[in-house]
């Protein structure tokens, strides 16, 4: 017979959930997927690092946190700096003696066809998403060897496994974010350390966060994209990864069966997709080129959720 909080053991569900103590760093977490894991986790009883560029949300969150009778570390980060990485797990090292999960979370996008993008934007965002995901691992890696164990998450993007339009570099460089776990479990496993040290990829859908407000847009049209699923399945699957990590665990149904179709029929649901991503964005509203916030933060999209899909339904409304 289950108590109050649903366990048959007498524990809680939050000592139950298997993070109680848990020191997890989590990159991106000034806002969307990053910020609600945080949440979520410290509700949990784990202890979070947060790391994004955005300090004073950071500080916002740790307050919160803190309010709420949990642990937090904010420590201001660009995960495209390799020494700002290293100072990051240093600083979650010297707070809380150790790291158990490691959140790779941060992600930059340029929106447009590729030859509109310019090339520093598709740069920077390789830099970020790519780049920044290794330093993040390698620093991960390097400390749950020395220490016996532990877990990294990377969260990919359906674009790991189905290119998309209008995406090119971000699909690119979330492609690399999946082929990138497949090695590193190779290798723990030829190491003999896949029983210590997990690597879980996390591949969602099109999510309605704030990174739509703040990727590079040089299309002409406000960002958008069909069916978008609401960010709590991807805050969820992320806690979940933290204790029981999947090499590869497409997000939701849309994300599932993307993945299936493109196993099975990959030149139809490239075509599809790449109409799909023609048709939205054509829907958009006309907006001037901008750079968003892949080379500097900007103060807009401060939330988990980023509205995208109420600002949808507006623009639909106008047709």
């Amino acid at each position: 017979m289950s108590d109050d909080n649903g366990t048959t053991d007498g524990t809680t569900t939050d000592e139950a959930s298997g993070v109680t103590g848990k020191t997890i760093v989590i990159t991106g977490a000034s806002s969307g997927f990053g910020r609600g894991a945080a949440e979520k986790l410290t509700a949990q009883g784990a202890q979070v690092v947060l790391a994004a560029r955005r300090t004073d949300l950071l500080d916002e969150l740790v307050a919160q946190i803190v309010g709420a009778g949990g642990t937090a570390l904010a420590v201001t980060t660009d995960v495209s700096d390799p020494a700002a990485v290293e100072r990051l797990a240093d600083a979650a090292v010297k707070r809380f003696g150790s790291i158990d999960v490691w959140v790779n979370n941060v992600g930059v996008g340029a929106i447009g066809f590729f030859w509109d993008i310019p090339l520093e934007a598709h740069a920077r965002i390789i830099d970020v998403n790519l780049k920044g995901l290794i330093y993040g691992a390698h620093v991960a890696l390097t400390r749950f060897r020395a220490q016996g164990g532990g877990t990294l998450v990377n969260v990919g993007s359906v674009d790991s496994e189905v290119p998309l339009a209008y995406q090119s570099s971000y699909a690119a460089s979330k492609a690399a974010v999946l082929s990138l776990g497949r090695s590193l479990n190779e290798e723990l496993r030829l190491t003999g350390e896949d029983e210590r040290i997990s690597v879980g990829t996390i591949l969602p859908w099109a999510v309605d966060t704030p990174w739509w407000t703040h990727a590079a847009n040089y299309s002409g049209r406000t960002p958008r994209m069909a069916a978008m699923d609401d960010p709590q399945i991807v805050v969820d699957a992320i806690v979940e990864a933290c204790t029981n990590p999947k090499p590869e665990q497409p997000v939701g149904v849309k994300a599932r069966l993307a993945d299936v179709s493109h196993h099975l029929f990959p030149g139809v649901t490239e075509r599809l997709s790449g109409k799909t991503a023609d048709a939205e964005s054509k829907k958009g509203d006309p907006e001037p080129p901008t750079d968003g916030a892949i080379y500097e933060p900007m103060a807009a999209g401060r939330g988990v959720d980023g509205g995208i899909r109420e600002r949808m339904r507006q623009e639909d409304a106008r047709d």
